[in-house]
């Protein structure tokens, strides 16, 4: 289970400590539980969404967001941010916006960014779940989480060195193939026809963002894997904010 708890450690602020520094097979295998840590991020979110039941909408949405990204540390929002600076900055030129994304400090595009995605991920949260379709509580971190596994699976690792390069080289490609499989299937099982809608949009938007991605960079990076789970996420909920 080792590779669970890595996993848990990484996507989430949750106070998780592993026995000891990982080998990078371990790593590798983590990966494979991604969409495992969107399903608990899920269910708490669903629960909080239960016990918020009756409390004022406004309130109601922006607290189950709050949750959110506090469950996740901030961790992808900050990839998005530094994606946005980057991708403005670097003019089109790969080698200036990998530089650019290293860069901690965050620009006007950055924080522009940031508050439309979680403006628009509040108002998405509010219409659900003032219509009472809990779901989407569950299938966005689920999706998010399993894109990020598809993306080390068919997307080339742009940074040499690092924790990504190890997550990159030692994935069990035809594990992970299986695992987003079952994902996809257990959307669709849990939430029938808004499971279908979910994984179909966030789907589009993985190729998209990855088009992208291979276009600007030859590949992905750390950052841009947050920017793409942030982005799909907020699409899942508008998709299904849109269908209800």
């Amino acid at each position: 289970m080792l590779p669970f708890w890595i996993a848990l450690q990484f996507l989430s602020s949750l106070p998780i400590r592993l026995p000891g520094m990982p080998s990078p097979q371990e790593l590798g295998r983590s990966l494979l539980f991604y969409p495992a840590v969107g399903v608990l991020m899920g269910s708490v979110l669903m629960a909080l969404n239960l016990l918020l039941d009756g409390a004022p909408l406004f309130l109601h949405a922006a607290l189950v967001l709050a949750a959110w990204v506090l469950l996740s540390g901030g961790l992808h929002l900050d990839g998005l941010a530094d994606s946005a600076d980057a991708w403005l900055g670097g003019f089109g030129d790969r080698e200036r916006t990998l530089t650019i994304m290293k860069d901690p400090r965050s620009g006007p595009i950055a924080v522009v960014t940031l508050v439309i995605v979680l403006l628009v991920k509040f108002t998405a949260l509010l219409a659900l779940i003032e219509s009472h379709h809990s779901l989407g509580l569950l299938l966005a971190p689920v999706i998010g989480r399993a894109a990020m596994l598809g993306l080390f699976l068919g997307t080339p690792y742009v940074r040499a060195g690092g924790l990504g390069q190890a997550l990159a080289d030692h994935l069990p490609r035809p594990l992970g193939f299986k695992v987003l499989g079952i994902t996809a299937i257990a959307c669709v099982l849990i939430a029938g026809w808004t499971g279908v809608e979910a994984v179909l949009a966030a789907t589009a938007g993985f190729f998209w963002l990855r088009r992208l991605m291979i276009r600007r960079l030859g590949g992905s990076t750390g950052d841009t894997a947050g920017a793409m789970l942030e982005l799909l996420e907020v699409l899942v909920l508008v998709v299904l904010a849109l269908l209800i």
